[in-house]
């Protein structure tokens, strides 16, 4: 297996604090990562279609493997509200953090195809 085949991201997600919980469900339970956390009491303030938007909204971080964010970006827009969801991955650096939840957060995804 690679470097990039064996690298980590964590993704970042907002959404609906009524669709949080079933997007990282859905995630989950197709292995395309090993643990979310939902952080609710998100204000978010954006723009959309020319209007200054503010929206309550829960805060999804996704923590899984840099070969899965395109799949993982699939599911999420499947099973997302919104016309364009934030999804963004960030790199974690392999040689920082606990290399046993580094361990167990590879174990817990599909491994690559």
């Amino acid at each position: 297996m690679s470097a990039d085949e064996d690298a980590l991201c964590v993704v970042l997600c907002n959404a609906p604090p009524d669709k949080a919980e079933d997007i990282a469900r859905a995630a989950l339970e197709a292995h395309l990562c090993a643990c979310v956390n939902i952080v609710p009491g998100v204000v978010s303030l954006y723009w959309w279609k020319g209007e200054l938007c503010r929206d309550g909204e829960s805060t999804l971080l996704l923590k899984t493997r840099a070969s899965l964010v395109a799949e993982l970006t699939r599911a999420i827009r499947a099973a997302h509200p919104y016309e364009v969801p934030e999804v963004i991955a960030l790199p974690i650096d392999p040689d920082k953090g606990n290399p046993a939840y580094l361990d167990w957060l590879r174990a817990e995804t599909k491994p690559p195809a």
